[in-house]
């Protein structure tokens, strides 16, 4: 019997149009991200209910706002490396199940004890869905387009957060705090079943991995029929290719400079980021502004995402790197022009706005970054721990400005503190260049792995 060359997966990809299949992984990953911006803010919404229904004390709230932010650290660090083990749709399923779940049982909760606890285990289901979705989805990306469709469906995030907050609006003088957290867990549970019908294997994973050629086949054949006539597949590796697999190739020689500074700028951008929404309205307050003029300004921080499809096109283009860094880069600037804006109401608008845009925009293009650095055999670990590790920024960013208070500098110098952060980034992104200026190349000098049937 006569058999056709071997394809290889990414030219197929990248060869053939973005298919209505390949709009259906968008959508449904673009679903579980917005879900997960729904639920991660959730509880913030429903945060000045508890005070009255239970009685509590500012304070009291503390463990439970921050149990969700260590629970998302655990299930990135955990579901990385068990991703590019397992693979990603069984990650996937399982976060999905795993957050939905934990929400659904949270609106049953008799105590600020048992919440801190579900929301604990809700945040480690969300901490998986995230990285496992940027991998899915960017290993059904063709090479030319993947960093804007990743950052396409990253806007998900701060949409589900800013849908939550609308929903939770009405809802909770109508039908009580308890319903907010009823249809964030009701909603991942029914989006489970389109799921586990049609969502794919990775075809990329599947290649890694020796499964089935007919598998691959079948999963290349929803792109395009051409599939059909395949009776083996190759995949050429972007990245330099190394042994072992999940952490191994992370902190491997060729990779581990590179992590690291990945890690570094994602846990940087989340100093800035939780440093500002937790804190912004309090300070702004103390600054002399109305108690709601404050609140409106800080708002308009996280609108300002609407940058990071447009630097997607551009690290598709240019160096991802650098374009990245430059957005810390006039992060830091804005950040430390809030702080001298402070007398002017105009200048503190659009010093907030710009700060915001900037600093989303560089935040939302980490993971397409990560998922481009590393190869298919580690992939899932390097995004997730990235993801992970940033998660701990944002908790450092909260007590950095209560550390700051506390020792009485003022609104300038906190805003001047807070920008350094956006400066490490930017220096972390050119050095993680520097030590790896490796050109992404589609065959020429590519690694190859193969498996036919």
């Amino acid at each position: 019997m006569s058999r056709s060359p071997a394809v290889d997966v990414q030219t197929f990809i990248n060869e053939h149009p973005f298919s209505p299949f390949q709009w259906l992984i968008f959508l449904m990953c673009f679903a579980i991200v917005l879900l997960d911006g729904f639920d991660t803010a959730a509880i913030g919404f429903i945060a000045p209910s508890l005070l009255g229904e239970w009685g509590l004390t500012k304070p009291a709230l503390a463990p439970v706002l921050s149990a969700a932010l260590f629970g998302l650290a655990c299930g990135a660090l955990v579901s990385g490396p068990l991703s590019d083990r397992l693979g990603r749709r069984t990650m996937l399923l399982g976060a999905v199940l795993v957050f939905g779940a934990a929400c659904l049982a949270s609106a049953f909760a008799s105590s600020i004890e048992h919440l801190t606890w579900l929301r604990f285990v809700t945040g480690v289901g969300l901490g998986a869905a995230m990285p496992n979705a940027v991998t899915m989805m960017g290993e059904y990306c063709p090479d030319a387009r993947r960093a804007t469709i990743i950052n396409l469906m990253f806007c998900g995030f701060p949409l589900g957060a800013a849908l939550g907050g609308f929903l939770a609006a009405w809802m909770i003088p109508h039908l009580g705090w308890r319903s907010v957290l009823l249809l964030g867990g009701l909603t991942p549970l029914v989006l489970a079943v389109p799921l586990v019908l049609r969502l794919p294997e990775s075809v990329r994973y599947m290649v890694a991995n020796q499964r089935p050629a007919e598998r691959i086949r079948v999963a290349l054949a929803r792109i395009s029929a051409d599939a059909h006539s395949a009776h083996s597949f190759t995949m050429t590796e972007n990245a330099p290719h190394t042994d072992g697999k999940g952490l191994g190739v992370v902190l491997s020689p060729r990779y581990a400079i590179g992590s690291v500074m990945l890690w570094i700028a994602y846990f940087m951008g989340l100093v800035i980021f939780y440093a500002s929404i937790n804190w912004m309205p309090l300070l702004l307050k103390d600054a002399g502004l109305p108690p709601a003029r404050a609140t409106l300004i800080s708002a308009l921080f996280p609108l300002g995402g609407i940058g990071a499809v447009l630097c997607g096109v551009l690290m598709d283009r240019f160096n991802a790197n650098r374009i990245i860094a430059v957005c810390y880069a006039l992060t830091a600037l804005s950040v430390w022009l809030i702080g001298q804006a402070v007398g002017n109401v105009g200048a503190l608008v659009l010093a907030v706005f710009a700060a915001g845009v900037l600093m989303n925009t560089a935040q939302s293009s980490m993971p397409a970054l990560a998922a481009a650095f590393y190869p298919t055999q580690g992939r899932g670990t390097g995004v997730a721990w990235m993801l992970g590790i940033g998660r701990f920024g944002g908790i450092a960013g909260s007590f950095l400005v209560a550390e700051l208070t506390r020792r009485h500098f003022s609104f300038a110098a906190i805003f001047a503190t807070i920008a350094v952060a956006g400066l490490v980034a930017c220096v972390a992104l050119l050095l993680k260049q520097a030590a790896r200026p490796h050109v992404m190349q589609a065959v020429t000098g590519a690694e190859k792995e193969s498996f036919g049937h």
